[in-house]
């Protein structure tokens, strides 16, 4: 019997006599950010090419199906989709031409376990703030302040985006006043601002909870991408109805109006620069794309050491300013297959949190040096319940994802093997993983022992292997105070014509990466760049 083609394979397969020349812009990679500055662009009546490597668009958001069930990769929870007065909404409806739909979580949308103790966050700026106060009451002006916290870093947040894509002078004048304007706090470690407030270990955990939505605990990770993270999630957690494949889908016809194309399959292997910049890209098959803006959404680290020759002048620039920054954490994932619904399993719409104890930092160091440890972190997502229309397109099944911190160093051995045929031993640690992660679903949903009819585990190999990040690391970069000190990670590059997109040139998520995207467009589209602008920041 023939396999089934898979109906979530998004994008058109690269031939370079499909290729329609000229092209305006050509972007690397089909993350979200690259598709969306793409679709800003044509939006600009720009003539734009996507070049995706992989088999299928939308980098950390497609989806991908096996063995009668469908998984996300990357696209566990949104937030801010719930009112179009968001900019996160209006960008998307913006890309999308509205086509991209939403459902809410439950409202109790994350539960973070600490041991055998579990606390919910709760949907609402009110109702977020009053079960923070009910589970500890002698912390209310703790609590209060730190939500005070976050609306003062939230502006500064806007000045920080802002000084990316205005020009040298007026970025400066603008850092110069949000040095002056922004709380000594903004830039502080989390742990570091939560206790100036509290000495309570466990409200700061609670508040901390979801760190591995950047993947550094509070100790490491600046308070400015907590923020970020905590407001975008104030309002509750949203699902694409349809499952992640639909955000590349409603995208790509955007870009296609304009006489653009995404194209999958398509490996670039270097950026052309020649004389006073680039010239355009040279794909894996030998063909040169000419064109006089290339947009890189692979990342810095692949940008700076990969795609250039030594011989364009500004690369050893770069290669310093990359060692001020580093890869984040990589991951291991579960994708588990259940043949039942998610109503008859019990399956919630609230994601699961699990931590050992409130004691984040010591519980990762003791794992980093000890696999056999605790994981420090194991997160439980359930998308077949989040996606009403799952049912109708698998009916009888229900899908779980389970991710926890997955160190490169675990895989590397096994780096140079063929995807696929990595050999017994890799397949052995894998089913030992997997059997860890497996019982840590069990400890919390019992029910569910028994009825498991499918699972596969994802390495940093795996991410090597469809998205091109050599380490394995989902979030681009650390998400260190450092890291936000860099003036360079912007969309502007030193080479004329090349720009940068994607969750480097901000921050990570979805949401993040496509601000990203849309700074690029901005950068790049003059007075309608400008017009942009006002649409989606006032």
């Amino acid at each position: 019997m023939s396999k089934k083609p898979s109906t979530i394979r998004i994008g058109r397969r690269y031939r370079a006599n499909r290729l329609s020349l000229p092209y305006d812009v050509l972007v690397i990679g089909s993350g979200i950010g690259g598709l969306t500055a793409a679709a800003c662009l044509a939006k600009m009546g720009k003539k734009v090419c996507v070049l995706e490597q992989h088999y299928t668009a939308g980098g950390f958001t497609h989806s991908y199906d096996r063995n009668g069930y469908e998984w996300d990769v990357g696209v566990h929870y949104i937030g801010d989709m719930g009112s179009s007065a968001t900019m996160g909404r209006r960008l998307f409806d913006y890309i999308t031409d509205g086509e991209l739909k939403w459902e809410p979580m439950a409202d109790h949308f994350d539960r973070i376990f600490l041991g055998d103790e579990h606390y919910d966050l709760v949907a609402g700026k009110a109702e977020y703030r009053n079960a923070l106060v009910k589970a500890f009451p002698d912390e209310e002006q703790a609590i209060d302040t730190y939500l005070s916290y976050m609306r003062e870093v939230k502006s500064g947040i806007r000045l920080h985006t802002l000084s990316k894509v205005l020009p040298g002078p007026l970025a400066s004048a603008v850092a110069n006043y949000k040095a002056r304007k922004v709380p000594p706090y903004f830039n502080a470690t989390t742990r570091e601002v939560l206790e100036s407030l509290t000495s309570n270990q466990k409200l700061i955990a609670v508040l901390t909870g979801q760190w591995g939505d950047n993947g550094l605990p509070p100790a490491q990770s600046s308070f400015i991408i907590h923020s970020m993270i905590a407001q975008h999630y104030m309002y509750g957690g949203y699902y694409p109805i349809g499952g992640a494949s639909r955000m590349a889908q409603t995208i790509i016809p955007v870009v296609q109006q304009a006489g653009g194309e995404v194209f999958t399959y398509a490996s670039v292997e270097k950026i052309l620069v020649e004389g006073k910049g680039v010239t355009g890209v040279r794909m894996a098959d030998g063909t040169d794309i000419h064109c006089p803006v290339v947009i890189s959404n692979a990342g810095v680290f692949n940008t700076f050491e990969s795609l250039l020759d030594d011989s364009v002048p500004q690369k050893a620039i770069y290669r310093e300013r990359l060692q001020e920054v580093q890869p984040s954490m990589s991951s291991i994932c579960l994708y588990i297959g259940l043949r039942d619904t998610a109503d008859n399993l019990g399956l919630p719409k609230t994601n699961l949190w699990i931590y050992p104890s409130e004691h984040y930092e010591a519980e990762l160091a003791a794992f980093e040096a000890d696999p056999d440890a605790d994981f420090p972190l194991v997160y439980v997502s359930f998308p077949s319940a989040k996606d009403p229309s799952f049912t109708e397109r698998y009916p009888g099944r229900a899908t779980i994802e389970i991710v926890a911190p997955g160190p490169h160093s675990w895989f590397a051995a096994w780096a140079d093997k063929p995807w696929g045929k990595r050999g017994d031993d890799y397949e052995a640690l894998k089913e030992r993983l997997s059997q860890r992660l497996l019982q840590s679903l069990y400890e919390k949903m019992p029910q569910l022992e028994g009825k498991v009819d499918f699972y596969e585990l994802s390495t940093s190999l795996s991410t090597d292997y469809f998205c091109r990040y050599k380490n394995g690391e989902i979030y681009g970069l650390e998400h260190t105070p450092q890291r936000f000190e860099q003036d360079w990670l912007k969309p502007k590059t030193d080479i004329p014509g090349l720009y940068l997109t994607g969750q480097d040139v901000l921050t990570c998520g979805v949401v993040g990466a496509m601000v990203g995207g849309l700074l690029t467009a901005i950068q790049l589209g003059g007075l309608k760049g400008f017009g942009l602008a006002r649409k989606m920041f006032l």
